[in-house]
């Protein structure tokens, strides 16, 4: 019996094997990440994922907001959460866009920006054979030769490329170029869009923004650290100990408002010193509002609004006086109802036990305008024109000396939980008037001061920005508005029955004939000085 052996398994062609499919899968993403149509795209999805970050609160703008924009809304809230909605800027798939948008035009623009270069160096065409089937197309006749033509066509074609050629005959011919300025546009365009891109990720590493209140009576903020700031938010390579230095004194502050309670004019009296005026302690002045802000030392320091500081005096059993205007919380912009506390530590107090038992807080509701619906405290106008305050004084302990931070607008309410702050008087105070607790102590409403709201911003890369969004619309201007054309001119010389030239000419729109009829008309008739053909 004879067994016949299969014959062998033909080899897998080169490319099918898994290192060939693994680079054309490679090669095809590539090309595909790297074309303009990828570009558009990504850049329409980034505009679209940077709608959250306007609609929604952002946790490093404001977390309280953030907060009740979870709890308001169940289920729904923190999904957004948990999908990084209240922080876009920072958020994974937000960074993933932004990045592949930079590959993207990186990967594109470089093999255009060498086929610029080529196209730029490169003659114009041959002129075509027959001219008459050109869009446009004239013929006329000269009076002169074949040189002294071309001479003038050189000279009525000045900010042409173009380029001489002959033909057999003693024929000669011009091919002329124009408005490449529309393929420079498009690519100034996308390389500025990039660069903004690169600048503006930029200042986010080096980039910083700090929010403090200063009070509007001549008290002083120095830029010397992240802690004379309420809130500092700090580019990924700003670690807050090399801030520029500069001072603001804040003197006054003067708030309009319109009939309907709108606010209509902010404006505050500073004055500001740096670099050389620190030295020297010298104090510069400026008028601060809400859309000029101050530019010092590479900072700018922006007015973002105000509020008010209830002042009272606390004098002690033994006749000890300690006053205070601490800043107070607005609640309603409308009417400028503001709530807050403000917190007495008892002086010549020397056992830790008792002082922590003697412990002031004055805290509730300051009215600018004062309203009153029954028994209850509220405002009708924004400014302080008749100001009052509904107050609780607590006594006890504060936790002021605990090592643990807390609000300036509000007291620990676990303390009061719990029962180590309690609850001595409660009274509505117009200014003048006070109140007298079970020990002898007694408070009084001595009026109102106001504070300002300040925000430095520190961005070494503004500069940048703004010179590449401008280049932006620049190249956008030059590609949508300068359109691609070319021209020919063939000059035939006469016969002896004949004398002179013939003259033809021929236009070509690159890109779309919309006006071009009319400048090569134009041209035309310099060209063949206005003989009908």
């Amino acid at each position: 019996m004879t067994t016949t052996e299969a014959p062998p398994a033909a080899p897998k062609p080169p490319h099918h094997t898994p290192a060939r499919r693994t680079l054309a899968f490679l090669r095809n993403t590539w090309r595909g990440l790297t074309s303009m149509r990828t570009a558009l795209v990504l850049l329409f999805l980034l505009a679209l994922a940077a709608l959250p970050g306007a609609l929604l609160p952002q946790r490093k703008l404001n977390a309280p907001k953030v907060d009740e924009y979870i709890a308001a809304h169940g289920w729904w809230g923190t999904l957004l959460d948990k999908l990084e909605f209240y922080d876009v800027y920072s958020s994974i798939w937000f960074s993933a866009i932004y990045l592949l948008l930079m590959i993207s035009l990186v990967g594109c623009l470089t093999p255009r920006s060498f086929e610029y270069v080529k196209a730029m160096r490169a003659k114009p065409v041959l002129t075509p054979r027959n001219l008459a089937r050109m869009p446009h197309y004239r013929l006329g006749r000269g009076k002169t030769d074949v040189t002294a033509e071309i001479a003038a066509v050189h000279k009525q074609l000045s900010g042409w490329r173009r380029v001489e050629r002959e033909e057999a005959g003693g024929v000669r011919t011009i091919s002329a170029e124009r408005g490449f300025l529309r393929e420079t546009g498009n690519l100034l365009f996308h390389f500025s869009m990039l660069g903004l891109i690169v600048f503006f990720a930029l200042g986010k590493l080096f980039s910083y923004e700090g929010q403090v209140i200063v009070q509007a009576d001549g008290s002083t903020f120095c830029n010397s650290g992240i802690y004379n700031y309420d809130s500092f938010n700090a580019g990924l390579r700003v670690d807050g100990t090399d801030l520029n230095p500069f001072c603001v004194k804040v003197n006054d502050f003067t708030a309009r408002f319109t009939a309907s309670g709108q606010p209509d004019y902010y404006h505050s009296n500073i004055e500001y010193q740096s670099g050389a005026d620190l030295d020297t302690n010298t104090w510069r002045p400026y008028g601060l509002e809400v859309n000029s802000p101050l530019r010092t030392a590479g900072d700018r320091v922006y007015l973002l609004g105000h509020g008010y500081s209830p002042k009272f005096t606390v004098t002690f059993p033994d006749g000890t006086q300690r006053t205070q205007n601490t800043q107070w919380r607005t609640v309603d912009p409308a009417t400028m109802l503001a709530e807050g506390a403000t917190k007495f530590d008892q002086p010549g107090v020397t056992d830790e036990v008792q002082r922590r038992t003697r412990q002031l807080a004055i805290t509730g509701l300051f009215a600018p305008t004062a309203f009153l619906h029954g028994n209850v405290l509220t405002s009708s106008a924004p400014e302080a024109s008749d100001p009052a305050v509904a107050v609780d004084v607590l006594r006890g302990d504060l936790g002021l000396d605990s090592g643990r931070g807390q609000s300036v607008f509000e007291v620990d309410q676990s303390r009061v939980d719990d029962g180590r702050l309690k609850k001595v008087a409660r009274e509505n105070l117009k200014v003048g008037q006070e109140i007298k607790l079970d020990d002898g102590t007694k408070i009084r409403f001595d009026g109102v001061g106001q504070w300002v709201s300040l925000q430095v911003s520190h961005d070494p890369t503004q500069g940048f920005v703004l010179g590449f969004a401008i280049a932006m619309f620049l190249g956008l201007g030059a590609s949508l508005l300068v359109k691609r054309r070319r021209l020919w001119v063939r000059v035939k010389p006469g016969t002896e029955d004949d004398p002179g030239t013939v003259i033809e000419v021929a236009g070509l729109a690159r890109t779309d004939q919309a006006g071009y009829g009319e400048e090569f008309h134009r041209v035309s008739e310099r060209l063949l000085g206005g003989q009908k053909g």
